[in-house]
């Protein structure tokens, strides 16, 4: 409250508008502020109409109303919950669309299908969490299962809740592509960073930067095919390390061209918080890995059936609601260890 009171204090200001640019940003700023101040006023009203309604249905002993009573306590419960949850996202980019790449580990088919699983599963994350996405690239595996996807997900707090997800996945199962029905161990790694908009500066050298066309290919690129629409990027952010960004999504070359510098800049934002986070690391003497590429949760479909982040120690056995997009467990206890 009392920052919305300030920002509608500058809102007030007659010289406001001389720049344009920070009175929009100061705008952006108290509409996201707005939003949960909001939430949390329905749901105080709602809180306070449900006690009332209560009293009103214990001086009546109304056992129907009651029932009523009780149907939208749980209902508010689940809502105060995820309004809970929601406070923590309270990170510079946490309100920001996500870009999501998904790559396969070592491991041929057996990792590009569980790449592809894992795809499935936050695209069913996205769905039943009401966000929306789109495929910016994906390259099919020979056999099965993808080499590689980009996804955006869009909505509020998309990167905010997805961030959690960064990181080696680990699955292990008796594989459909084994005659002998073995057990198999596999990879895939995901990361997650925040789509920028062009409030937020990032860098790019032109001169590291190198722009190759291709033509499209694979499911659902037939109709684009026919010209080199796609676009290949490669940045060298030094000598030791370089990012690669495909878009094949657009039929026009120029489109794909600008999604590939969008989520270009999300990874180049994304790389920089990382050494960041390394480098507070190291002054702070942690020993604990933080890299991205370092395993953070493990399914077992054989011989039991079980899902564990190894970060935080969250264990759930259903791994059906699990790939079905049902991640909030996980992400709730990742929250709280990094609030902690």
């Amino acid at each position: 409250m009392d920052e919305i009171t300030a920002l509608d204090k500058q809102v007030a200001r007659s010289d406001f508008w001389d720049d344009v640019e920070g009175a929009q940003e100061v705008l952006k700023r108290r509409a996201r502020l707005q939003v949960p101040l909001d939430r949390w006023q329905k749901l105080h009203g709602q809180v306070q109409d449900a006690l009332a309604l209560f009293d009103l249905a214990m001086e009546e002993d109304d056992a129907e109303v009651l029932q009523e009573v009780e149907t939208e306590a749980q209902k508010l419960t689940a809502e105060v919950a995820h309004f809970e949850l929601e406070s923590m996202l309270c990170g510079e980019m946490d309100d920001a669309n996500a870009i999501l790449n998904i790559h396969p580990g070592a491991g041929g088919t057996e990792s590009q299908d569980w790449a592809e699983m894992l795809m499935r599963m936050y695209m069913r994350w996205a769905d039943t969490h009401g966000y929306t996405y789109e495929v910016l690239d994906l390259q099919p595996g020979e056999e099965a299962g993808i080499k590689s996807a980009t996804l955006r997900m869009i909505g509020l707090y998309a990167y905010g809740y997805l961030k959690a997800e960064t990181g080696v996945h680990r699955l292990v199962r008796i594989s459909p592509f084994d005659a002998a029905k073995r057990r198999h161990t596999s990879f895939a790694a995901l990361l997650v960073s925040p789509e920028i908009d062009d409030s937020i500066k990032v860098d790019i050298d032109e001169s590291r930067l190198r722009v190759d066309t291709y033509r499209s290919s694979g499911a659902g690129g037939q109709h684009v095919n026919v010209t080199d629409s796609a676009i290949r990027l490669t940045y060298e952010v030094d000598d030791k390390t370089k990012i690669v960004v495909q878009c094949q999504n657009e039929r026009s070359q120029h489109k794909n061209r600008a999604s590939a510098l969008s989520v270009l800049r999300s990874r180049l934002y994304a790389l920089e918080q990382q050494r960041r986070r390394e480098r507070m690391a190291e002054l702070q003497g942690e020993k604990k890995d933080i890299a991205w590429g370092h395993q953070i949760r493990s399914y077992t479909l054989a011989p039991y059936q079980l899902v564990k982040d190894h970060r935080t120690g969250m264990e759930v056995g259903n791994v059906e609601a699990v790939f079905e997009g049902a991640l909030e467990p996980f992400m709730k206890e990742y929250l709280l260890t990094q609030r902690t």
